[in-house]
């Protein structure tokens, strides 16, 4: 019974010693998709919304978000209907964190130039772990709305 006991904690401590390039490894595997900003309607402030897929076993977070166009662009959650500024949103492993009209979504304060319709808003995602993304986002209409539910 020992010597079982003693090679199921021996297999266990070498399973935490693999390669960190592994496939299905622990970490987080960060990719965006469905990122847009609606054309802004006021000249100092903007939305962004996006998908943060992480197909890696380790969830990360979201901590900042940096662009060209805005002097500050904040994180915010959305609960009810209150809306505030947070630090950080989890990217579930295996899974998504959404930014959507009406949830959580970017906030681009102090604009330095109002984008247009058609033009492409460059920014970069910050998060605990992984390496930083970049992100090309396209700005649509005002009152666009994607077909892909968020």
């Amino acid at each position: 019974m020992l010597v079982t006991a003693g090679l199921v904690a021996g297999g266990l401590a070498l399973t935490g010693c693999g390669s960190s390039d592994s496939s299905g490894s622990a970490a987080a595997e960060l990719s965006v998709k469905a990122a847009y900003m609606p054309q802004p309607v006021t000249d100092s402030m903007a939305a962004g919304y996006l998908v943060i897929e992480n197909k890696g076993g380790a969830a990360d977070e979201l901590t900042s978000v940096t662009s060209d166009l805005a002097q500050d662009v904040t994180v915010h959650e959305t609960a009810g209907q209150a809306m505030q500024e947070v630090s950080a949103l989890k990217v579930p492993a295996g899974g998504e964190l959404v930014l959507q009209t009406g949830g959580n979504h970017l906030m681009f304060e102090n604009l330095k130039r109002k984008p247009k319709e058609g033009e492409t808003v460059s920014l970069r995602l910050n998060f605990t772990k992984s390496e930083a993304i970049t992100v090309e986002m396209p700005v649509k209409s005002a009152t666009y709305q994607p077909t892909t539910g968020h």
